[in-house]
Order: structure tokens, then C-alpha cells, then sequence
């Protein structure tokens, strides 16, 4: 699949990956900050922003179009960064072609799950991609309009802003959305899906530096699974971005951004 990218700055190549509802535009506030260090490329993931729709959204999907990526835009090693969902498939990617890794970010989200998160999750997101699928808003004259039938669903205006990014204005003047939303319900279950944990014995992957980042206010990454990360990624190192909830690029660019710079020491 050929995924529409922006690309900024220059040096060694950088991927970024947006999380569920996100889009390449999502991080360019980062990728500016971090231009003079990075050529940085920022795709927007199937079924997102300007890329193609599939009815197929699992991780080795998202795996096999950053793959396809790398060899359009002739990427041999590469540093890689994903948020949410866009970190658990940078995993999948790092898991599977590690030679390809120069180094591995991965902002607040933890490869594992278990049964309570998985509810949790699950009941989170099928109510955002229901309101997305119910609410008509080619009828909206204004996004003032869709923001206020999307209010009496989704109280949080933190989500309401995130899902009305995923709003465009067609030729024709009416509203729509840029977001697959059929294709990311019927495969809601496979995303929210954790990896397997590593036994005691198995050897993890190393050769290249990984950081994984927390949100101090958010619940995505368990510190109760750093051992198990550790498992994975042996070397892997572990900080909190102070002030920032889930979308910690959001909350607090520059500490991400200064995270994302050290990847290169």
C-alpha cells in the first residue's frame, strides 16, 4: 500500500507513526523541532489521513506497509517511532526486521495487555468509531455544527478535538470524514490486541538503543510490564513526560522531541 508522507528536515532518516484517529499532521509540531537532526517521515497509516482504505487493519498489515515504505523511499536503517497504536506496530516491524532498526522510540503504549485493559480499551474505542459511523455530518454547514452533535456523545473535548481532525470539506462544500471507520471497527479486537509476553529463557532483541516513553498522566503503559519489555528489549530504557497524558506529543513536544534527539547518542 502507498502511504502519503510529509517529510521534513535532513541527516539520518526517521519514521514517526501516529496513533489510532491520528494522522501525519498530528506530529509535525515535533518533527519541526527535531528537523536539524532527522530527515523525518511522517506517513499516515492505512485507513487514516490521505492514505488508501482496506478492509484489512492489523498489525501485520500496518507491518508489511511500513516495510513497503522503507524500500519506496529506499530506507535501509532507519531510526522508528510510533505512538499508540502507531508504537505497537513499530514493534511488530522491529520484532520482525530488527537489522532494519538504527533506533526505537515508542511513546506511551505497552506491547502487553491483559483481559480488564483489553475491556477497557475495547469499550473506549467502539464508542468513538459508533459516534464517528452514526453522526451525519454532510449536512453540517459549520464545524461548530459537528462539534456540537459530537458533544452529546463524546464529553471529553480532548477526544472531540482528535476525532474532528479527521474532518474535511469536499469539493461539493459538505463535510466528511477522512478516516476509515467501518474497516477500524471490524478489526477493533486485532488492535487492541497485545503481543505474547517473552518466557524467562527467551532472548530478547538488542543492537540498536529503544525508550520507551509514559505519559505521567496516563494509564497506557503499566510500569508493571517493564519487566517483560526488558525481556523483549534488553537495553531498553523507560521515561515519564511530565504534564502530558496519552498524546504526550500533544502535551509536551519538546521533551518528546529532546527523547527522540537521543536516540542519535
Amino acid at each position: 500500500m502507498k502511504l502519503f508522507c510529509r517529510i521534513y528536515g535532513s541527516g539520518p532518516p526517521l519514521i514517526i507513526l501516529h496513533g489510532l484517529y491520528g494522522s501525519s499532521d498530528n506530529w509535525m509540531t515535533v518533527a519541526r523541532k527535531i528537523s536539524r537532526h532527522f530527515t523525518v517521515y511522517l506517513p499516515d497509516m492505512r485507513n487514516h489521513g490521505n492514505s488508501p482504505y482496506d478492509d484489512t487493519h492489523d498489525f501485520p498489515s500496518m507491518t508489511n506497509d511500513l516495510y513497503e515504505f522503507a524500500g519506496e523511499h529506499k530506507l535501509g536503517k532507519f531510526f522508528l517511532a510510533g505512538h499508540s497504536m502507531g508504537g505497537k506496530a513499530a514493534i511488530s516491524f522491529a520484532l520482525r526486521w530488527p537489522e532494519r532498526i538504527s533506533g526505537l522510540l515508542v511513546a506511551d503504549i505497552s506491547p502487553f495487555t491483559d483481559e480488564s485493559s483489553v475491556s477497557l480499551a475495547y469499550d473506549q474505542h467502539s464508542k468513538i468509531l459508533g459516534t464517528i459511523l452514526e453522526v451525519n455530518i454532510s449536512s453540517a454547514v459549520t464545524r461548530k455544527d459537528i462539534e456540537e452533535q459530537l458533544s452529546q456523545r463524546i464529553l471529553s473535548s480532548r477526544e472531540r478535538g482528535l476525532i474532528m481532525k479527521n474532518i474535511q470539506r469536499r469539493a461539493d462544500n459538505k463535510y466528511t470524514w477522512k478516516i476509515n471507520a467501518p474497516a477500524l471497527m471490524n478489526n477493533l479486537k486485532k488492535m487492541i490486541e497485545g503481543f505474547i509476553r517473552p518466557l524467562n529463557d527467551e532472548q530478547g532483541i538488542t543492537g540498536f538503543p529503544v525508550i520507551f516513553l509514559k505519559g505521567e498522566k496516563s494509564v497506557y503503559l503499566d510500569p508493571g510490564d517493564y519487566r517483560d519489555i526488558l525481556r523483549l528489549f534488553p537495553a531498553a530504557g523507560f521515561r515519564v513526560i511530565e504534564n502530558a497524558g496519552h498524546w504526550i506529543h500533544a502535551d509536551n513536544p519538546d521533551a518528546v522531541a529532546d527523547a527522540l534527539v537521543s536516540l542519535l547518542e
